[in-house]
């Protein structure tokens, strides 16, 4: 497709073209998957398209960061091994021994433990704050600020934070803003175009979209912070494999139509779930009363697949209800085709127990995936009734 006008088209059909040319050998619709460590150079130093060794680039990570560029309005992207990958080679560019990183407080565990755990041994610090709440985030930047974290809507309590605003906050702060966009991936939801400088993916969650994979992504506009997060790629190497990224390139096609379908199957099981006498809380932005449904409507473009409840009779009940889902697979992660409940406290967050990240113990998260809305409600009801 040509590049001139490809900013011009749609969503889907960046996705499904941008990066994606044929093969102009054979004409193949679907590029094919470059598997290779290494490229035969014409002489000594003649790389072929730029191409030497695949920790440094391979054309089928090339094609994916093309995509996840053209997607989330950025000029540079960057495929990882994991997000956490990924979350790692932005801090490791911006971040020197004495700097502070802030960061919502109820980010996903193991963004949290990779500062507080393992940067911290090189004097970064870290503090949290309600990133829902700007005068709480206002209060928490200090001097020595240097990345303001957002990940919005937040793991689990499902809390949306205004990155436009949170982007001037960290800005007149000297702070870069960092958004982890993997529950709303770039379909529903643009925070470079809100103000932030770098999106962050787990791309293993909605954008690979089929629990076959794991990987991360980075985006930027800014290309002085996109040298630095690629020579950490390139000297680090936590690159994906040629496969993985072309697994995800093809997930990245159909994002628009599955989000669709996980954003009406979310909003009809949190509807269900509102009212139930086992029930105390469903957190979800497409529910009127959500605390910041209104801010979810004007910054997103749809409410996510993703929905926590609390229950009355507390973690018990919660291990309980596990028990009886039959449609609703116990498993950690998310973002997938099919239907998962997760116990946060014992699963995805157990890394922060104990600290102010803590996850309530009647928490249940829940992944809504794409099977008929009716069995998943179904589902949900019959294992709420068998609680005493």
């Amino acid at each position: 497709m040509n590049d001139d006008h490809h900013a011009s088209h749609g969503f889907s059909t960046r996705a499904i073209h941008d990066g994606q040319p044929f093969d102009p050998r054979t004409g193949a619709v679907i590029p094919p998957i470059f598997m290779t460590s290494t490229f035969v150079q014409d002489g000594v130093g003649g790389f072929r398209d730029g191409y030497e060794y695949s920790r440094g680039g391979n054309p089928s990570r090339d094609a994916l960061q093309q995509q996840l560029a053209s997607l989330e309005g950025g000029s540079h992207a960057f495929a990882f091994g994991s997000g956490l990958a990924a979350e790692d080679a932005i801090l490791r560019a911006v971040l020197q021994p004495g700097d502070h990183v802030l960061m919502g407080n109820d980010v996903y565990g193991g963004t949290h433990r990779l500062v507080s755990q393992i940067h911290s041994r090189w004097g970064v610090e870290i503090s949290t704050a309600d990133a829902s709440d700007l005068d709480a985030v206002r209060a928490g930047l200090r001097p020595s600020t240097k990345i303001l974290w957002v990940e919005t809507p937040s793991n689990p309590l499902m809390k949306v934070a205004d990155i436009a605003g949170l982007a001037e906050l960290g800005h007149a702060a000297g702070a870069i803003v960092v958004a982890d966009n993997t529950f709303a991936t770039p379909y529903l939801q643009q925070p470079l175009g809100l103000g932030a400088d770098v999106v962050v993916h787990s791309t293993t969650k909605y954008i690979g979209g089929h629990s076959d994979l794991v990987g991360g992504a980075v985006v930027t506009a800014d290309a002085s912070l996109a040298e630095r997060i690629g020579f950490q790629q390139f000297a680090v190497g936590a690159v994906n494999s040629p496969f993985d990224a072309w697994l995800t390139s093809r997930s990245l096609k159909t994002l628009a139509v599955r989000v669709e379908r996980h954003c009406q199957n979310a909003q009809l099981v949190a509807e269900s779930l509102v009212g139930h006498p086992a029930v105390t809380a469903v957190h979800y932005p497409g529910l009127a009363d959500h605390p910041q449904h209104e801010l979810a409507a004007r910054q997103m473009r749809g409410f996510g697949g993703m929905v926590s409840l609390q229950l009355a009779g507390g973690k018990a009940a919660a291990l309980e209800l596990v028990r009886h889902t039959g449609v609703f697979q116990l498993a950690e992660s998310l973002g997938g085709i099919e239907s998962l409940v997760c116990f946060p406290s014992e699963m995805t967050h157990a890394s922060v127990k104990g600290t102010e990240l803590a996850v309530p113990e009647d928490l249940l998260r829940l992944s809504v995936g794409l099977e008929d809305a009716d069995d998943l409600v179904a589902d949900l009801q019959q294992a709420l009734g068998k609680l005493a």
